[in-house]
C-alpha cells in the first residue's frame, strides 16, 4: 500500500517537473488564465479534475494494476 502511494507521488511530480521544464511561458498563461476565472469556477474544475483522477484510479484497479 505505502509502495503505491509512493509511486503515485512520484508520477505526480515527474509529470509536474516536466511541464515545468519543457514549457515554463505555458504554466504562466495558465496561471493567468486561473487568475481571470471566478473563484466557484476554479472549484468546478478541481472537483472535476478530482473525480477524473478518481475515475482513473478505479480503472487501473479494475485492470489488475
Amino acid at each position: 500500500m505505502i509502495a503505491t502511494i509512493f509511486l503515485a507521488f512520484g508520477l505526480v511530480l515527474i509529470v509536474e517537473g516536466l511541464v515545468y521544464a519543457l514549457a515554463p511561458s505555458l504554466v504562466e498563461q495558465m496561471l493567468a488564465a486561473l487568475r481571470a476565472m471566478p473563484q466557484d469556477q476554479r472549484r468546478l474544475v478541481g472537483l472535476l479534475a478530482l473525480a477524473f483522477g478518481v475515475v482513473l484510479i478505479w480503472c487501473a484497479k479494475m485492470l489488475g494494476a
